[in-house]
């Protein structure tokens, strides 16, 4: 690289998506992705919107995906949201709304996976380059011209990305490790509570008598009960301490859990601390309570549905509704019976500002009651699951503070790798 260098003089092309919308067509296999659509490790597509062929065909002339280009999203709070393209079976079969700007580096003068790393390590600068206020953009012309530092030499670059590199692929492997404990121990509860498909008393299926319900209006196993929500575990509420009293927060107290800490954290289960701990005279002055390791955390407003299993004590703000596991059922049965009433609790939310359930709302969703023994037996088939995630969780959580500890002292030539 030049003692100075911009972005454009290491790349080959920098550019935007389709300025315009394209016509919708579920099922051809054609995706039109937005920033939404990206997450660190890959694209979701099960939600990207599918288009035209012809659509496609026109857009993809302006944003030809390839392996190893950059995206970078370029509006809005998302500035910044970066993902490295790797050799997808449908890379070529992706196209992007202009929020999203494609980077095609110069081989020839960069490692692409460096680039990747340096723009990530670059990201609050990135966005102090943005124009705007209401909606900041990161305009191509500003990006082109965003400044990059030829500190460490080609010969290195690659061997400085490929350490942090390994770090992403572990954390993404984990990741998949756990998405498939979740679908394992997801797809059991449904065989047994949602189809009733469980194992009679010699491990068979069940195929005893079923008796309808006209609480919930639908046949359920001999034995079995309606109830609500409350019945699961004891519903709480949370309470934020004045903001304009310092005392009330600390950085080693009772850790107090928001909304806006699960917001970044989707794809984990569990959780220790949020952003903040309150202190003793914080509790004391909001009349907080203590919740016990266990406790599934659910927000019930701005947005509704958030959800997290507590590792240890906490406490929350106004913003959830929680269930303490005091009732006889386990911490596992409870996080999967809420989430399985989701639709219905959030069909029940109200507000004008911003919706919001009520813990008196809560207690009115009806929910099927299996004995305390079936959930117990069920308990003890996915709590090795749970322990998995919840250790797979803890590794993440180290490699990604070691990854991000790494990031600008390998980008500036702080550390080396020989």
């Amino acid at each position: 690289m030049s003692n100075s260098s911009s972005l454009s003089s290491v790349t080959l092309n920098i550019t935007d998506g389709k300025h315009g919308d394209c016509k919708n067509e579920t099922g051809s296999g054609f995706y039109f992705v937005s920033v939404k659509d990206l997450d660190s490790y890959g694209i979701n597509l099960s939600c990207a919107r599918q288009i035209t062929k012809k659509d496609f065909l026109d857009t993809h002339k302006r944003t030809k995906l390839e392996p190893g280009d950059i995206l970078l999203a370029n509006s809005g709070h998302t500035i910044g949201k970066m993902l490295y393209v790797e050799d997808w079976p449908e890379v070529s079969r992706i196209t992007f709304q202009k929020s999203v700007a494609v980077i095609k580096p110069d081989l020839k003068k960069i490692d692409g996976k460096f680039l990747y790393y340096y723009l990530l390590a670059s990201v609050k600068s990135l966005k102090k380059a943005a124009v705007g206020s209401a909606q900041p953009n990161l305009l191509l012309n500003d990006l082109r011209n965003f400044p990059v530092s030829n500190e460490i030499p080609f010969a290195k670059q690659s061997k400085l990305a490929s350490l942090l590199y390994s770090l992403d692929k572990k954390i993404e492997l984990n990741n998949r490790i756990n998405a498939e404990l979740e679908a394992m121990a997801k797809t059991l509860y449904d065989y047994w509570f949602v189809q009733f498909d469980f194992p009679d008393a010699n491990g068979n299926p069940y195929d005893g008598k079923m008796v309808y319900n006209p609480t919930l209006k639908r046949e359920i196993p001999e034995g079995w009960d309606n109830g609500t929500l409350e019945d699961l575990g004891q519903i709480v509420g949370g309470s934020t301490p004045s903001t304009q009293s310092p005392e009330n927060f600390t950085t080693e107290g009772t850790p107090w859990i928001t909304p806006n800490d699960l917001s970044n954290y989707q794809g984990n289960k569990f959780i220790s601390r949020g952003r903040q701990d309150v202190s003793a005279e914080g509790i004391k002055n909001a009349s907080l309570k203590k919740y016990p390791a266990g406790t599934v955390l659910l927000s019930s407003r701005a947005p509704i549905g958030y959800m997290a299993i507590s590792r240890n004590e906490v406490t929350t703000n106004q913003g959830f509704k929680s269930f303490i596991p005091n009732k006889g059922y386990s911490t596992e049965f409870i996080y999967y019976t809420v989430k399985n009433s989701l639709k219905a609790i959030t069909q029940y939310a109200s507000g004008s500002t911003f919706k919001e359930v009520s813990g008196g709302t809560l207690k009115t969703v009806k929910v099927v009651l299996p004995s305390v023994a079936m959930s117990d037996t069920f308990t003890s088939k996915v709590k090795p699951i749970f322990s998995q995630q919840d250790f797979i969780e803890r590794e993440n959580a180290e490699l990604v503070t070691l990854r991000d500890w790494l990031l600008p002292m390998l980008m500036n030539g702080q550390v080396t790798v020989k």
